[in-house]
């Protein structure tokens, strides 16, 4: 029985995932439009996050659209295909739960932060 469900469910993966990347592409909102030294700015800010995530994860989906609404270009690593970023927040953020966005800061600190509502949050609070 175990193994119908997870058959079941990774069929419904496979099923899924043009539609949701579909989805994701056609509601994906234009970019904020800033003047090019405040946007190099905010780029070179941005050099200290990175977006850890799945490509076909509906919170991960959600994150990325916030960084295309607030023209951020944060690199996106991919925790599910690629072992070297899934064990980089294995073993910097404690576990494999993504999205997850790590904040370095001057001093060289790393903060990592999960949750798709707070990583919002953060980035309206330091970029919008």
């Amino acid at each position: 029985m175990k193994w119908f469900f997870k058959m079941f469910f990774k069929m419904l993966r496979i099923v899924m995932t043009p539609f949701m990347l579909l989805w994701e592409k056609m509601t994906t909102p234009k970019g904020v439009v800033r003047q090019p030294a405040a946007q190099q700015l905010i780029d070179q800010q941005c050099k200290d996050l990175a977006l850890y995530q799945f490509r076909t994860c509906p919170f991960c989906i959600k994150v990325r659209r916030e960084l295309s609404r607030l023209s951020l270009t944060i690199p996106l690593l991919d925790a599910q295909k690629q072992p070297q970023n899934r064990e980089e927040l294995l073993q910097g953020g404690g576990r494999v739960k993504v999205p997850c966005l790590k904040i370095t800061d001057e001093q060289g600190k790393v903060q990592w932060m999960y949750e798709s509502s707070a990583i919002i949050q953060y980035l309206h609070g330091r970029f919008a």
